[in-house]
């Protein structure tokens, strides 16, 4: 199930189409959620007919496609076009994923995409991600620790250590799994979700920082991390393999241990 956060009142519309050039053999529609909060009473859905012949082979493709040559008013974030920067994070098909990972042969029939739900919608498929950024901030993303440096070499950690931190360092904020969540969608004021939380327990995980206390202290608390109820669509969507929910449950394990 996903859900979207529209003006109230609001309706989503069929919008305008565009067909694909005469004599295209390969064609792909795509169905594009598209509202400029601005201009727009309500949101609209512009349908795209897309000749592959003459595209690349990505999701993200396709939208840099229809934006240079069909349909320049569309919106979209995007980088990296290497599944890095996690800025191409959207709703395809129903599932939150990265634009630049999907093969557009990876879907047999019509491409539905809509913007990341449950997040208000700048313009078109660009969500407002300043609350999720000030969550990432506030669990304090970076070493801290009571001890001096070494004067003569970094903090070194152990293979051991180091392992530690895989399937937690490779997150790259992109919100699809944060987005993914029903409890976020319904607390996201103050459930710190899972990106966020797998974000914290990477910081607790690290044998180099010597402020788990206080890190475990903040955390402990009914709505930032007690709010998980394990649904798993933070694990199921992740576009990098990761599992948010895994960490969440670190973090609790971490709390019941210390008592």
């Amino acid at each position: 199930m996903v859900e979207f956060t529209l003006p109230k009142n609001s309706v989503v519309q069929s919008g305008k189409s565009y067909p694909a050039p005469g004599g295209a053999a390969r064609v792909k529609r795509f169905e594009i959620y598209r509202f400029d909060p601005d201009l727009d009473e309500n949101p609209r859905i512009d349908v795209y007919e897309v000749d592959l012949d003459a595209c690349g082979p990505m999701i993200l493709d396709a939208l840099i496609k229809i934006k240079n040559e069909i349909d320049t008013t569309l919106t979209f974030r995007r980088s990296c076009r290497e599944g890095v920067c996690g800025s191409c994070a959207m709703t395809i098909n129903g599932r939150n994923t990265l634009a630049c990972t999907k093969a557009i042969d990876d879907y047999k029939k019509t491409i539905k995409i809509y913007p990341l739900p449950h997040m208000s919608v700048i313009k078109d498929l660009v969500p407002d991600m300043t609350h999720f950024y000030a969550q990432y901030a506030s669990i304090k993303p970076w070493i801290e620790t009571q001890s001096p440096p070494p004067a003569d070499r970094e903090q070194l950690q152990s293979p051991e250590e180091r392992a530690e931190l895989d399937g937690l360092y490779e997150c790259i904020l992109c919100a699809c799994c944060s987005t993914s969540c029903p409890s976020y969608w319904w607390n996201s004021d103050r459930y710190l979700g899972p990106a966020t939380l797998l974000q914290a327990y990477r910081w607790i995980a690290d044998s180099r920082d010597e402020n788990t206390g206080e890190r475990l202290d903040e955390l402990e608390d009914p709505f930032k991390l007690y709010r998980c109820h394990t649904i798993m669509n933070c694990t199921d969507t992740c576009p990098k393999g990761l599992n948010p929910a895994k960490a969440i449950a670190e973090i609790k394990k971490r709390l019941v241990e210390r008592q």
